[in-house]
C-alpha cells in the first residue's frame, strides 16, 4: 500500500525539497502552504508519481487544522509521515531587545511551537493507525542560541523539548524525531551578501553549506531508516557548532 505524508510549509525552499524527496521515494505527498498558491502549484505539478495533493492552510488556526485533519481522514485511513516544516522569523539582533516586541515573540511560538503540536494533536489518531512518524523541523539555533533572534532560538529549543516529550507521550505506536538543519543553501540564503556567506561556510568545519536536499534526506532516514530511534533531534549542520 502506498505510504502517505503530509508536509506543512511545503511551497518553498526546505519544504519542497522534503515534498520531492517522498515522492520519489514512493509517497502519496500531501503538503500545505500558507499565501503563495502559485508556487505550491509549481510544486504539486512536478511531484513524481500521482495522487498528490495541495492545501492552503495557516497553521496558527488551530481549527483550520482540525478541518484539514477531517479532511484528510475522509479519503485515508491513516497517515505515514507527519512533517512539521512551516516557520518563520525575522532578523533582530539579539542585542536589540526594544525590537522584539511582544506581537513578534508571540507570533514566533505559535508557529514555530504551538502548530506543530496542533497538527500532532489533530493528526493523532491517523498516526496511530498507521504506527506513523513525526518529524519536527528545527535548527542547530536551538544549540548554539545564534539565529535570526532570540525568540526564534527559543522556539526552535522548545520544539526540541516537545519532541522528546511527544516521544515518550504518544510511544509505543507513534515515533517522534527532529531534524536540526544548520543554515541551507535555499534561493533566499543564495540571494544574501556574497561575503556574509562565505563567513558561514568558513565558520563549518566542512566548509559549506547545507543543501535543501541533504535536509530532506534526513528526513527520508528518519521515516525510513532509523526505525529504533524515537525522541532524537538528527543534526545537518556540518558540524557548525563545533566551530571552525
Amino acid at each position: 500500500m502506498t505510504k502517505l505524508a503530509l508536509v506543512t510549509g511545503g511551497s518553498g525552499g526546505i519544504g519542497a525539497a522534503i515534498c520531492h524527496k517522498l515522492a520519489q521515494s514512493g509517497y502519496r505527498v500531501v503538503f500545505t502552504y500558507n499565501s503563495n498558491e502559485s508556487a505550491a502549484q509549481t510544486i504539486l505539478d512536478t511531484l513524481e508519481g500521482s495522487g498528490h495533493a495541495m492545501y492552503q492552510l495557516n497553521v496558527e488556526d488551530s481549527s483550520a487544522i482540525g478541518a484539514l485533519a477531517a479532511q484528510v481522514k475522509e479519503s485515508s485511513t491513516s497517515l505515514d509521515l507527519l512533517v512539521n516544516c512551516a516557520g518563520m522569523t525575522k532578523f533582530v539582533a539579539h542585542s536589540d531587545l526594544e525590537s522584539l516586541n511582544d506581537e513578534l515573540i508571540d507570533k514566533i511560538f505559535r508557529v514555530n511551537v504551538r502548530a506543530p503540536f496542533a497538527m500532532v494533536r489533530a493528526f493523532e489518531p491517523l498516526l496511530r493507525s498507521a504506527k506513523g512518524c513525526v518529524v519536527n523541523i528545527t535548527s542547530i539555533a536551538a544549540q548554539t542560541a545564534m539565529g535570526s533572534n532570540v525568540a526564534y532560538c527559543a522556539s526552535k529549543s522548545a520544539v526540541e523539548n516537545m519532541t522528546r516529550s511527544l516521544a515518550r507521550a504518544l510511544s509505543p505506536d507513534i515515533r517522534v524525531l527532529a531534524v536540526a538543519p544548520g543554515l541551507v543553501d535555499t534561493e533566499f540564503v543564495k540571494g544574501l551578501d556574497d561575503e556574509w556567506r562565505n563567513a558561514q561556510e568558513q565558520s563549518t568545519p566542512l566548509k559549506r553549506l547545507a543543501s535543501d536536499l541533504e535536509v530532506a534526506n534526513a528526513v527520508y532516514a528518519a521515516a525510513e531508516l532509523l526505525t529504533f530511534s524515537t525522541g532524537n533531534t538528527i543534526a545537518v549542520d556540518g558540524g557548525r557548532p563545533l566551530g571552525n
